[in-house]
């Protein structure tokens, strides 16, 4: 590395010894520090802002982001800063038509939690500090290259100061006008969103409804959508998507602008908006893009720099951070020798199909776009009876948490065909969070059912089958297979707790491979050791020649 001015280089990690150079410190990229940095990879993480954002920004982690967050170690840490979403009342005409309710996941973070971004960021970048890699703030890339070995980037310091550097790896992280992508020359591909605006701030409000915590508000009229969820400073946030009637206002909203449209849109017009404690406004516009590959070379995209959409059902934040789960320890595996770059492939193919989904499905969420007249009257009409049934409640809730996103068209999941019913989860699907006992004793003690969560190691594959059926023979076999190749595999016999736990866990002559970010990569009959090992040599260590089925 060539550097122009005096001076240690910041974290450990930082210049020569760094392995992956993260660009951009926003969640995204802090999420992909942590974890590469816990697999024992040396980071260097720049951004060129002064410090951590102070703007508030996204506000909610479903289910599924904060269990990988929690599999990285900081999910004690944002859920102390944070306060859970309980329920969530609709509102059109005046009336309320009903409540949609969380929490009816099997999870241990089955509920959305209330977070601001800039509370995440600075979280997140204390506990990377704590792991021995600081952000380098004011620090710009100015222009990347990739070679078959390495990547070169040079940087723009505050002082003026320019640098180049190289490192096995580098990762652009720092939204939509990324630098890395441009550099690349990656098109970013999609349409600006015309005809919606989104109009937010945090307020303290004045108003006839009772404060409860954990309660949110929808408010529905024609053209607009009012989101309201409690934030834990105290204080509301207000999302308002709406119709853009003047494409050309772009200043910020004040707060008697967004008073006006809260009282209308909740026909509420005695309301009064005090500023909260943690004061933000802004008015936003939106394109739909999603970049045409996330990886070249030793060059790779996330977050708002690999896809982007409009704040619909408030995903971006927690696609990007799943991205970052998904990718640290392939990213790891690969540069350890334990894989080969094919595995990084899947990267590719896997996140950029999860956003096109989002973006594909976000554009019928009639709950929160804004629907011109007599589709307004229409869709609220319906609102009230659907509302009424649990099992509806229970499936949208379980569509936002994000657990049943999957992977089943990922290169990385397979299913071998055997002669059990083919129950349970399926190649590619989160494994479940089921309530198991352990074949060894835990920390819980001997016989004590647990999560399965917990059993499970972001930095290894886990075997998981069924106690009664890993005899000494069978579990042998197994645990040769997996000794025998470079991918790190740890078997886990476990009896399923209850009935819920036995379905999820599926047949009991069947093994399930999850993978280090917790979905499944091969179910494949307890006897067919051969297709455990193809998988191991194959996808698993990305291999192109094998298929492992």
């Amino acid at each position: 590395m060539e550097r122009d001015r005096g001076g240690d280089t910041v974290g450990h990690g930082g210049g020569d010894d760094a392995d992956v150079c993260v660009v951009g410190a926003g969640p995204v990229g802090l999420t992909l520090a942590i974890g590469l940095r816990r697999l024992g990879l040396g980071v260097r993480i720049v951004d060129r802002a002064p410090e951590t954002k102070r703007e508030a920004r996204a506000l909610v982690l479903w289910a599924r982001a904060r269990e990988a967050l929690d599999a990285l170690g900081v999910g004690a840490l944002l859920d102390a800063h944070g306060a859970e979403l309980g329920a969530v009342t609709v509102h059109a005409r005046g009336r309320a038509l009903g409540e949609l309710t969380t929490g009816w996941a099997r999870s241990a973070f089955a509920r959305p939690l209330n977070v601001e971004q800039h509370v995440i960021e600075r979280l997140l970048a204390g506990e990377l500090a704590r792991l021995g890699t600081r952000v380098e703030w004011n620090t710009e890339v100015t222009d990347v290259k990739a070679h078959e070995d390495r990547a070169e980037f040079t940087l723009r310091h505050g002082d003026g100061v320019i640098e180049t550097g190289s490192a096995p790896w580098i990762v652009g992280c720092e939204g939509t006008r990324s630098v890395v992508r441009d550099r690349l020359g990656i098109a970013f591909e999609g349409r600006r969103r015309t005809g919606l605006q989104v109009v937010q701030g945090n307020a303290l409000p004045t108003w006839p409804l009772e404060e409860e915590p954990g309660r949110g508000h929808i408010f529905l009229a024609p053209r607009r959508a009012l989101l309201v969820f409690p934030l834990p400073d105290g204080g509301y946030r207000f999302f308002c998507f709406r119709d853009d009637p003047d494409p050309a206002l772009g200043a910020p909203p004040t707060l008697d602008e967004l008073r006006d449209l809260v009282a209308e849109t909740a026909r509420m017009p005695g309301l009064r908006l005090a500023p909260a404690p943690s004061r933000w406004l802004n008015r936003a516009r939106f394109s739909d893009r999603v970049a045409a590959r996330l990886r070249s070379g030793r060059a790779l995209l996330a977050g708002d720099a690999a896809h982007a959409w409009a704040p619909v059902g408030g995903h971006g934040m927690n696609v990007g951070v799943l991205g970052a789960h998904n990718l640290a320890w392939k990213l790891a595996a690969v540069h350890r020798g334990e894989a080969g770059e094919a595995l990084l492939d899947t990267y590719d193919a896997e996140q950029r199909l999860m956003a096109l989904r989002y973006i594909r499905e976000m554009r019928f969420n009639f709950m929160e776009l804004p629907l011109p007249p007599l589709a307004h009257r229409a869709f609220t009409a319906t609102v009230p009876a659907a509302l009424a049934r649990s099992g509806f409640r229970r499936r949208l809730d379980l569509r936002l948490s994000d657990l049943r996103r999957h992977h089943r068209d990922s290169p990385l999941s397979v299913r071998v065909p055997g002669p059990g019913r083919g129950s349970g989860a399926r190649a590619g699907d989160r494994m479940p969070d089921a309530l198991v006992v352990p074949a060894e004793p835990g920390p819980e003690g001997p016989g004590e059912a647990v999560r399965l969560h917990r059993l499970l190691g972001y930095g290894t594959w886990t075997l998981v089958l069924h106690a009664g059926r890993a005899d000494a023979v069978t579990l042998g076999a197994l645990r040769a297979a997996c000794a025998a190749v470079p991918v790190r595999v740890r078997p886990l016999a476990v009896t399923p707790a209850d009935g819920r736990a036995a379905a999820a866990l599926g047949d009991p002559g069947e093994l399930r491979l999850v993978r280090p970010d917790g979905y499944v990569g091969l179910v494949a009959p307890l006897g067919r050791v051969d297709r455990l090992r193809a998988y191991l040599t194959g996808p698993a260590a990305g291999s192109r020649a094998a298929d492992g089925a």
